[in-house]
């Protein structure tokens, strides 16, 4: 194997471009998960925003693939929200986004130079109490996504879904954990069936099935390859806790009042993420994770996966602490992790084969009209 190491940007919203093209180039990385979430945006939990992207032009379009060459990196773009639930606004706001980074990455050249759009689905929970409340989502994302999947593949743009859950995305007062679409292998299944198209794919994050008892192994033993883009490094350690004991890890943590769960003497969750007792780690720091990386990767390399690796640095001890040198210790941990699986051994140790990288071509590309999703119509 010879894959590339990228780095998601979300664990540096304080970082500029420039400055975490260098900083993954300093540190031996190949590339870049640039995040480009709305400022506006209703998420605040690991989000980033690397880019004008409403003012984003052909001539910074050029000048950003300048840059990555200067640095020799690759990238893409990613903005991870709900798009077919939530606030009606917000979901509107959310999808105009979507559509301003697919431009853009039309305008950086696309398919062509390998700079997809990473996105959420989300999930509409207006029927949940009404028969066929999973199956209505999927008819909810066919209608959303259909036109928005056209419009990517018409400009040679390709759109890869995530696979978390974000089971804290919504109140623990709430029954239901299940808030974005894309979290199963069954949903992406079939969404692909729904809508056939070369221009959506998938970025798997293993981390998401552990917690869900599944082993990431054979979810890519039952995937299409071909579907799979880019594999989120990111893991987790279970937790047999007091929580987890009187809860389970099936529908997770719930809530009651504070004086009946005292007097019952039952835990309380702490805060809506902490519906499941797990703790996010990057692999190989600060203790041992609940994955079998090796048989992971041996599983990827026997399917013939070349993709890139990115690391989402969401660690408890790590980007948790909100302290620069410990994101900055989780993220080479990870790198140094896999590298022995992932890249050749030379007389310099396991190192990144460049002899087939090439540039990204500089070229001024001509400038695409921005759309919203009330006039995206085919």
């Amino acid at each position: 194997m010879n894959n590339p190491i990228w780095l998601m940007t979300s664990a540096y919203p304080q970082l500029q471009t420039e400055e975490l093209f260098s900083l993954a180039s300093s540190m031996g990385l190949q590339g870049v998960e640039l995040c480009v979430f709305p400022y506006d945006g209703a998420r605040k939990d690991h989000v980033a925003t690397h880019l004008d992207y409403d003012s984003f032009t052909p001539d910074m379009g050029m000048k950003l693939l300048e840059m990555a060459n200067k640095y020799k990196v690759k990238f893409s773009l990613g903005s991870f929200e709900n798009l077919i639930g939530g606030d009606e606004v917000q979901r509107t706001l959310n999808q105009n986004h979507l559509l301003k980074l697919i431009r853009i990455a039309a305008l950086l050249g696309g398919d062509s130079n390998g700079i997809s759009v990473g996105t959420f689905v989300g999930y509409n929970h207006q029927w949940d109490c009404d028969k066929r409340s999973f199956e209505r989502n999927l008819e909810m994302y066919q209608k959303i996504f259909t036109p928005i999947i056209r419009y990517a593949e018409n400009l040679g743009v390709t759109i890869l879904y995530e696979n978390c859950p974000m089971e804290g995305w919504r109140s623990g007062e709430y029954f239901n954990t299940f808030n974005n679409l894309s979290c199963t292998l069954a949903a992406r299944k079939l969404m692909y069936h729904l809508i056939p198209s070369n221009a959506h794919g998938e970025i798997y994050d293993p981390s998401h099935d552990i917690w869900q008892f599944i082993n990431p192994v054979d979810v890519l033993c039952e995937s299409d390859l071909e579907k799979i883009h880019m594999i989120h490094i990111k893991t987790a350690r279970m937790k047999i806790d007091s929580g987890s004991i009187h809860w389970g890890n099936v529908y997770g943590k719930q809530v009651v009042s504070e004086s009946l769960a005292s007097a019952a003497e039952v835990p309380l969750l702490q805060h809506d993420w902490d519906r499941f007792s797990y703790e996010p780690m990057v692999p190989g720091f600060g203790g041992s994770d609940s994955m079998d990386w090796r048989a992971f990767i041996e599983t990827l390399n026997d399917l013939g996966y070349c993709k890139p690796f990115s690391i989402e640095n969401e660690g408890a001890n790590s980007r948790g602490t909100h302290n620069v040198m410990a994101t900055h210790q989780g993220l080479q941990s990870a790198m140094y992790h896999i590298m022995p699986m992932i890249w050749p051994l030379t007389e310099k140790g396991y190192c990144y084969d460049i002899s087939e990288v090439e540039p990204f071509p500089i070229k001024l590309s001509k400038d695409i009209p921005l759309v919203t999703i009330d006039n995206l119509k085919f």
